[in-house]
């Protein structure tokens, strides 16, 4: 009897093979693929957290020494640039976006770069009659619960002088409300419509008047009178933006953009930071008198 197999059957034995060979290859290669893919990944991610940590460290040094200086560390640089902001400019806008209770401060008198002490001998002073400030998002509804209202406060030297002596300063007042139905009960002022500062336009708007036929502020017009106006929102319960624009002159340096690009490999990651300048607390922004003293 003839064991031996056909030729048909020898045939399909091969194709059998091949089809088997063709499988575990295509798994091999899918195996492979992925490895390189998961590899790929990796070292992308790996270059990208060093480029960012890169980014990092050129914010840090320039916040402590206030100059930008480029550098390298571990495969991986950083460059980048320190600015002061909105200096000898008539407007600025804030940065960031306030919630309720927060506050943004605006400078009228400068700083000293090299001791941070307030000056107007080595910088500008803004000697101005008056200031216009917008806030809220465009298209904000002006009766809302959370329509944002304004509190300004601004701080004044009735003495100023380059001694750094700051016991006659002073505190002016003044809170607008775009919604007539809780100005009933708030008492504060009714604000103006919509205004539009460096580009961006905002919902409402007021004018601070610094002369005698607003505030009454009579050093207005010397170097040093003028220190600073503090903006606060209430009521939002959102982020809203605020902004101002000056009258008669220009603003001092609101503070230093820092930025830096790391770059590692093929990854590159910048980081913008905005610091102010040192201003007291938000605590202090209310006080208690008595001029009899407190008794706990």
């Amino acid at each position: 009897m003839n064991m031996l197999p056909s030729k048909h059957e020898s045939g399909q034995t091969l194709l059998l093979v091949l089809l088997s060979m063709a499988v575990i290859l295509t798994i091999i290669l899918s195996i492979l693929s992925r490895s390189i893919t998961d590899i790929t990944i990796t070292s992308k991610e790996e270059e990208a957290l060093r480029a960012f940590s890169a980014a990092e460290a050129g914010i840090e040094r320039a916040l402590l020494t206030g100059i930008f200086t480029p550098g390298a560390f571990e495969g991986s640089s950083f460059s980048g640039s320190v600015t002061n902001l909105a200096q000898a400019q008539a407007s600025f806008v804030y940065p960031d976006e306030l919630v309720s209770g927060d506050s943004s401060t605006v400078w009228f008198i400068d700083h000293d770069p090299t001791t941070g002490e307030l000056t107007c001998t080595t910088g500008n002073c803004f000697r101005g009659s008056s200031m216009k400030v917008c806030w809220g998002k465009e298209g904000t509804n002006p009766s809302g619960a959370t329509t944002p209202a304004l509190e300004v406060s601004i701080l004044y030297d009735t003495t100023p002088a380059p001694s750094g002596d700051y016991s006659d300063v002073k505190i002016k007042r003044l809170a607008l409300d775009p919604n007539s139905g809780r100005r009933g009960t708030n008492k504060f002022s009714a604000a103006s419509g919509a205004c539009t500062v460096s580009g961006n336009s905002f919902a409402f708007s007021t004018n601070v008047d610094f002369t005698g036929a607003g505030l009454n502020i009579p050093c207005y017009s010397t170097a040093g009178c003028l220190l600073t106006a503090k903006l606060r929102l209430l009521y939002n319960s959102q982020t809203q933006p605020v902004a101002v624009e000056v009258t008669g002159g220009i603003l001092p340096s609101q503070g230093l953009i820092v930025e830096s690009t790391g770059v590692a490999g093929e990854a590159t990651r910048k980081v913008q930071v905005f610091q102010t300048f040192g201003e007291p607390p938000p605590i202090f922004d209310s006080a208690v008198f008595s001029p009899g003293g407190l008794v706990k």
